[in-house]
């Protein structure tokens, strides 16, 4: 006999257990009262796992800006330095010269190293 009446016992609970779940007391009042610092943790976990994402994302289209701006740089540098090299050349500095009808003219001689001597 003292096993249907544990059975008896454990069904109204079994039923007043979906009860409370299917109104709504029982998340509520037990699991939401009982849990908030727990929630506040995950509400707060959640935000900072946003901000952290958009931070990366942020840091990811900057990355990918300098990037391109250190692509577009060298580029820049590459075409400066050629141009450079064209315009100093021997023959077309004394183009310019003559252009510019400047005093100046080209050595003949290479030039030479003094030597002082201290005593």
């Amino acid at each position: 006999m003292e096993e249907t009446t544990n059975q008896d016992i454990k069904q109204p609970k079994k039923a007043s257990f979906f009860k409370e779940i299917f109104s709504g007391s029982m998340v509520s009042e037990k699991l939401i009262l009982n849990n908030i610092g727990f929630i506040a943790f995950l509400a707060l976990l959640a935000a900072f796992y946003i901000g952290n994402r958009y931070n990366a994302e942020r840091i990811t289209r900057e990355t990918t800006r300098l990037q391109d701006e250190i692509k577009d740089l060298r580029t820049e540098a590459l075409s400066t330095q050629a141009d450079l090299m064209i315009v100093s050349r021997q023959s077309r500095v004394y183009g310019m010269i003559r252009e510019r009808g400047l005093d100046l003219e080209e050595l003949k001689e290479p030039p030479y190293k003094l030597i002082i001597n201290k005593k």
